[in-house]
């Protein structure tokens, strides 16, 4: 395939994650991005009709129907949008065929099914990404040159409830987007963890609360709930000399530097903080209160350009199927502790039989 050569792209699912997908390539594909949108895999009766009349495209019920139709298609990579559960038998059937892979967090249900991906991968020399979508974040992506020994981190990730992913677990489906952002910037083995969590409105955990320490001595606590009544985006982290505030909602990163270093701009202090008043902590002696600029972006759109440029350079992906393997992994860790709490506790009772 050559550098100019569009990339013919096979969307598994049309659910709600899979609609975000397929808006994506169809609007680099209108704006004369060397992609193309080549075909559906929907089992779905009703949503396979909808695809089809959406998206104009061939509009398949499995996997094996869809590669039969690969030499006429002309697709060499894919995005995985299935229910978690189907990730596994999904990504294997396509890594096996020969294409490149793009697969929704988290990249299957357990770290045995995320090796295999890994090692079919590496053995058909495929590139396999995992869709840890807020590391493409501009307020993650303008966050990273700042870090620095991390001590601590506060991650909080609320959403009002949805039927959607109800297919797993609140960690699994919320609190992992976190859990892979820590785990790239601490880059530190884990020591001890304790979690606490609970199902409210379904059959499995809708709400959890996780303390994690480092072997590097850096601590995060994790909240995470499907739940609540408002939604919430938001890792605050400290390090020497310097607090950092991200809300992925708002794109919006805030830096208090007590080092006594030289401001990061010359904007001023009320415009960097957005708004008219003084930040409550301008007036402390030695603080510096800054907004770093970001450049706005939709996360699932940089996410899918950089998946596209590694399939067409063949280069590593940002977030690769080891990160999501390793964010899997704690994410199971926490689960196995969340139910060792509620069997101390005397919590099963609260769980569905």
């Amino acid at each position: 395939m050559s550098g100019t050569s569009p990339i013919g792209v096979l969307v598994c699912g049309a659910g709600a994650f899979g609609r975000n997908h397929l808006r994506v390539y169809r609007a680099l594909e209108s704006e004369a991005h060397s992609v193309h949108l080549a075909a559906i895999v929907e089992p779905d009766p009703v949503r396979a009709a909808a695809a089809a009349g959406d998206w104009a495209v061939p509009v398949f019920a499995s996997i094996a129907d869809c590669l039969a139709a690969r030499d006429r298609l002309q697709f060499q990579a894919a995005s995985v949008c299935t229910p978690t559960s189907t990730h596994f038998e999904v990504a294997q059937q396509l890594l096996s065929a020969g294409l490149d892979v793009l697969i929704e967090k988290p990249i299957a249900t357990s770290v045995d099914q995320a090796t295999r991906l890994l090692d079919l991968a590496a053995h058909s020399d495929r590139i396999l990404q995992t869709g840890h979508l807020e590391r493409f974040n501009p307020a993650v992506t303008a966050t990273e040159p700042l870090i620095n020994s991390p001590m601590f981190f506060e991650a909080h990730r609320l959403s009002v409830f949805s039927p959607r992913s109800l297919d797993v677990d609140v960690v699994l489906d919320l609190m992992v987007h976190d859990l892979d952002i820590v785990l790239s910037l601490v880059r530190s083995p884990v020591r001890s963890l304790h979690a606490v969590g609970l199902p409210i409105l379904s059959r499995k955990v809708d709400i959890a609360n996780v303390r994690i320490e480092f072997e590097s001595g850096c601590v995060a606590n994790f909240t995470a709930s499907r739940v609540s009544t408002e939604r919430v985006r938001k890792l605050r982290f400290f390090q020497p000399h310097q607090y950092v505030s991200i809300d992925y909602a708002r794109q919006d990163l805030l830096v208090i530097d007590v080092s006594g270093a030289p401001s990061l701009s010359a904007t001023p202090l009320a415009d960097r903080v957005g708004g008219s008043s003084p930040h409550p902590l301008a007036g402390l002696s030695g603080l510096h209160i800054e907004k770093p600029p970001v450049q706005p972006g939709e996360p699932l759109r940089l996410e899918i350009e950089s998946f596209l440029d590694c399939v067409r350079t063949r280069s590593a992906p940002r977030v690769s199927g080891e990160d999501g393997r390793a964010a899997l992994a704690l994410a199971l860790d926490i689960n196995q502790a969340i139910a060792e709490h509620a069997q101390r506790a005397g919590l099963n009772r609260f769980f569905p039989a």
